[in-house]
């Protein structure tokens, strides 16, 4: 019996260690490397693996990134690092802020950035240098999302079939925060009842019930796993390709 309970507190232990780490980014900087994606204007893409479609194009104004690593099966979908590469002569001091969009995996890097995010690791009269690199050694550290004059949003997204087939993503997750989970009710159920993650930033649900829904949304983050209610409904008659304002704010 002694045994089999030091078992379960070691195990508890582990556990909240490991929320620690993943709830409480730590404010370092981490050797890797990083690369660009071809890009006819320079900004992100609409066909990311997050799903955002165009606003992973041009959110942060086209400053994003696929990750490998860090995309987290879809929970570093929107999250914000700064890079900055390593090479003195011709690095940028601060690098570049950048937005998560996508997943990619390049020669051993851990970032493929846009052209745009990628042209500002570097001094301003030394960009085709950095270019002509291909690869440069970084490091980078996740910082604090800031989306001035947002709320979180719920985006039905383009593959959801109205009434039965719901699917959403989520749009300006400020701060240093992740979802880790999304429950909706319906005065039918009676009970909160979890979407699944599709893939990326997508999460949906099948068998929806006609009528207003209510969202509630899992958040890690620096005050530990909280669950937030969004103070906005899905209503009755919601439309694919449509966002609507949680009037949450995530800091």
């Amino acid at each position: 019996m002694g045994f089999a309970l030091k078992n379960q507190v070691f195990l508890l232990c582990v556990m909240v260690l490991l929320l620690a780490v993943l709830c409480y980014p730590q404010d370092t900087f981490t050797h890797s490397r990083a690369t660009y994606y071809g890009s006819p204007d320079c900004y992100g893409t609409a066909s990311g693996a997050c799903g955002f479609r165009e606003f992973g194009r041009t959110i942060n104004d086209g400053n994003v990134a696929g990750v490998s690593k860090l995309f987290r099966n879809g929970t570093g979908c929107g999250t914000c690092y700064q890079v900055r590469c390593k090479t003195p002569e011709i690095c940028a001091d601060e690098g570049v802020n950048i937005v998560v969009t996508d997943h990619g995996e390049g020669d051993r890097t851990d970032f493929i950035l846009s052209p745009r995010a990628y042209s500002k690791l570097a001094r301003p009269n030394d960009v085709s240098k950095l270019f002509s690199y291909g690869v440069v050694e970084i490091e980078y550290r996740r910082i604090s999302c800031k989306y001035s004059g947002y709320n979180l949003m719920f985006k039905v997204h383009e593959n959801s079939k109205y009434p039965h087939y719901l699917s959403i993503v989520l749009l300006y997750v400020g701060g240093l925060n992740d979802i880790t989970a999304i429950e909706l009710w319906q005065d039918d159920w009676q009970q909160w009842r979890a979407m699944r993650r599709a893939y990326g930033a997508v999460w949906d649900m099948v068998n929806m019930p006609r009528g207003s829904t209510k969202l509630r949304f899992q958040v890690c983050g620096n005050s530990g796993i909280t669950w937030v209610q969004s103070k906005n409904v899905l209503p009755s008659d919601w439309k694919a390709g449509v966002a609507y304002d949680s009037f949450i704010q995530l800091i």
